[in-house]
């Protein structure tokens, strides 16, 4: 799992915001401060740190900066929105990315994988039996062969490769699939996609071993 250092003095925040990338693959470790930022970057290895300017204790520039003097540590800003000193600043002490509050957990996880990916921390492929993911092209092989999926497959099969093994309920999987659809999806088309991928990247979908159903809960990936 890619390991995330979130350094915020919100509290209502960092809740939401850890729950958030767990659900999404990530773990991350938080705290309010500067020194105590820098004891966990000691003890810990992280591959991108996210860092409030504000801090109950130091300031957000400062531990960048260190940061960037000891470590390739990739680095987003959360900043105030239209604080354009604070973007400037950010980026000009080597911060790689910043986005503005309020902002949305999936345009932060958008960021953060997009600046993974150009610091090569980003996992490239993800393999699983005989099926390979291209991540960064999109492409799913089966075999060594290309397998079309439709973008809300894709999108759905990443939602499984993402959940770390844990179960996935149906409503979980319709808000990852919702952005994609662009209009209303229900909970039969879920069933329908859900076939559909079986159909694709199951060696015998009447008996899948990678998708599976945890009845009255969801479904899990066995990776």
């Amino acid at each position: 799992m890619t390991r995330i250092l979130l350094v915020e003095d919100d509290e209502t925040i960092v809740r939401t915001l850890k729950e958030f990338l767990y659900n999404e693959g990530f773990v991350a470790d938080s705290t309010d401060s500067q020194s105590e930022a820098v004891k966990l970057l000691e003890k810990n290895e992280y591959d991108i740190a996210l860092l409030d300017v504000s801090l109950k204790e130091g300031n957000g520039f400062s531990l960048c900066s260190a940061i960037k003097s000891t470590k390739e540590l990739p680095v987003i800003f959360l900043t105030a929105s239209g604080d354009e000193f604070s973007v400037v600043t950010g980026l000009d002490l080597g911060a790689d990315d910043y986005i503005a509050k309020p902002f949305r957990p999936r345009e932060l996880v958008s960021r953060i994988n997009s600046v993974l990916r150009r610091c090569g921390k980003r996992q490239r492929y993800f393999d699983i039996d005989n099926v390979r993911v291209d991540l960064e092209k999109g492409v799913v092989y089966k075999n060594n062969t290309d397998v079309y999926l439709s973008a809300l497959e894709y999108r759905l099969f990443l939602a499984f490769i993402n959940s770390g093994g844990k179960i996935l309920s149906r409503s979980r999987l319709l808000e990852e699939i919702w952005d994609v659809a662009g209009d209303f999806v229900n909970d039969n088309t879920l069933t329908v996609y859900i076939k559909r991928l079986r159909d694709k990247i199951e060696d015998d979908p009447a008996n899948p071993k990678l998708i599976v159903t945890v009845r009255g809960m969801g479904y899990r990936f066995e990776a």
